[in-house]
């Protein structure tokens, strides 16, 4: 078997995201894949735990999971997922984030008393929920899944706040589009597989990002000649930050994300860096999304 098979071979997909149907993550899932995909079946799971516990069962084909918010910055857990299990990324893309107050068909803004959906979303627009004190805010667990629920409760005071898909899904209404504090809103996502398993999606665009993960002696510039050894192999660091090590009291690991215009250059990065750390994990080589401010 070819190690790149077309998805379009098969009858369908099966991703799982975490959260609801009409969800940020299945909006992200179809933008990636509609176009090459001749069926998608989307596998909504209550926490990212059970998004990769299916991807490594084979319950799933792939996974689509958010790795960084250009506001709220990066999903901590999955990190911590992406090293921990045999999985590698294999695609990103960006999504715009759009906060929409969504009620049930025929119900006005003038009827609404309580607005819910998942505290992140409600952070993000702190401006519009200040400018209608009437409203009681709550927390929800899944911006979709407040949408889902006023639907399944028939509920004429309640609104949430979700993307558009979300009306779409459960037949809601968008009351006001668009409540998101910053119109510069953007998540990264990730599609994950498992590393043994054959590339989903022929691609006719190179590799030029690469995720890593590595650990490093604590002793002093160690970690300033692991950077000075990803410069020497001519790659481009865009992302670094640090995890703590569970167990392991105040040692971290390091996650960098970095460009490179050539396979040589990723290879000699990760030579370089198996030489000097204690652990080195390559997360994953893709092509990086493109981003265009709005």
């Amino acid at each position: 078997m070819n190690k790149i098979r077309k998805a379009k071979e098969n009858a369908f997909l099966r991703i799982a995201i975490q959260g609801e149907l009409g969800s940020n993550s299945h909006m992200a899932t179809m933008s990636m894949l509609d176009n090459e995909v001749a069926e998608i079946r989307i596998v909504p799971c209550n926490v990212s735990a059970e998004v990769m516990a299916r991807v490594i069962s084979r319950d799933v084909d792939a996974a689509v999971l958010p790795i960084e918010n250009s506001l709220h910055g990066s999903v901590a857990e999955h990190y911590d997922l992406l090293l921990e299990l045999d999985v590698r990324i294999e695609r990103e893309s960006l999504l715009r984030i759009r906060h929409n107050l969504i009620a049930g068909p025929g119900v006005t803004l003038s009827q609404i008393r309580r607005v819910i959906s998942h505290p992140v979303a409600l952070s993000q627009c702190r401006k519009f929920l200040a400018s209608q004190p009437q409203l009681e805010v709550m927390p929800f667990y899944d911006t979709a899944g407040s949408v889902k629920y006023l639907m399944e409760q028939k509920l004429t005071d309640c609104a949430g706040i979700a993307p558009e898909l979300a009306a779409v899904q459960y037949g809601a209404e968008i009351l006001i589009p668009s409540v998101e504090d910053h119109t510069q809103n953007f998540t990264r996502f990730h599609l994950v597989r498992r590393s043994d398993d054959p590339f989903l999606i022929a691609t006719q665009e190179p590799e030029n990002k690469m995720s890593l993960a590595f650990a490093i002696e604590h002793r002093p510039g160690t970690l300033v000649s692991a950077l000075e050894r990803l410069a020497w192999a001519g790659v481009d660091l865009t992302k670094i930050e640090s995890r703590p090590v569970p167990g392991s009291p105040w040692e971290y690991v390091f996650y960098v994300d970095v460009r490179f215009d050539t396979p040589a250059k990723a290879e000699a990065a990760v030579a370089a860096l198996t030489e000097h750390c204690r652990m080195v994990k390559v997360l994953g080589r893709y092509h990086a999304a493109s981003f265009t401010p709005e």
